[in-house]
């Protein structure tokens, strides 16, 4: 892992992940400031949100809170993490234009996901924190960072940007996410069978197909089966 960009601490982690939230929740109150609806900045924020913010409660739930004592104050960032989702799945349902909400009143919804999500990692911090000493991120006990999302979300996957012992994590978290039908390029300097290999085991609804073998550039091509 690339320890001099991956954040160490909770804190450090939870400002990458607040910047890039409020990046993409920005682009959706612009537009909907101009009683527009952003269907191209809310698909991306929801994507986002699903991709990482969910995953950070996840492993948060996981890697951080069985080591600290179970108190109210535990109990409410679980319940926190409840009210997280349930926005998340909020946003989502709007994303893919079910519902029959305004421009307003999705903005509305993104403005309080922003103002939740500031004040829960404001409440989790201190209520994770060890005396003297403040909490390692999720990244530093294994899971993955959030700056590989931007490496992995596009239609190419440069693996040679990616940690070398981390690119079966990385890479496999992209292809849950892909829709069936979706497809996407994997790049390299070398073969990547054995990498292409472990994630068919791992997910026998996608195929590979090689589209360059070298000598200088590797690129395979990897598709989610339609109706899988």
């Amino acid at each position: 892992m690339d320890t001099a960009t991956t954040p160490t601490t909770l804190t450090s982690e939870h400002a990458l992940l607040l910047a890039h939230v409020t990046d993409r929740a920005r682009r959706v109150l612009r537009i909907a400031s101009e009683n527009r609806w952003p269907r191209g900045e809310l698909a991306a924020l929801a994507r986002y949100l699903r991709a990482e913010l969910i995953r950070q409660v996840t492993d948060e739930e996981r890697l951080l809170f069985p080591a600290s004592e179970a108190t109210p104050e535990l109990s409410r960032l679980a319940r926190d993490h409840a009210r997280l989702r349930a926005c998340v799945d909020t946003i989502s349902v709007a994303a893919r234009g079910d519902g029959t909400r305004s421009p307003a009143q999705l903005a509305t919804i993104v403005r309080d996901l922003l103002t939740q999500l500031e004040r829960h990692f404001a409440v989790e911090q201190a209520t994770l924190a060890a005396p003297g000493r403040p909490t390692i991120s999720t990244a530093s006990l294994g899971a993955c960072p959030h700056r590989w999302f931007a490496l992995t979300e596009g239609p190419v996957i440069e693996l040679d940007a990616l940690p070398a012992d981390r690119l079966l994590d990385a890479v496999g978290d992209r292809l849950r996410r892909l829709a069936p039908g979706e497809r996407l390029d994997l790049y390299a300097r070398t073969d990547p069978a054995g990498l292409c290999a472990a994630l068919a085991a791992g997910d026998p609804n996608v195929g590979f197909a090689y589209l360059a073998c070298g000598p200088v550039r590797w690129r395979v091509r990897v598709t989610r089966r339609p109706g899988r």
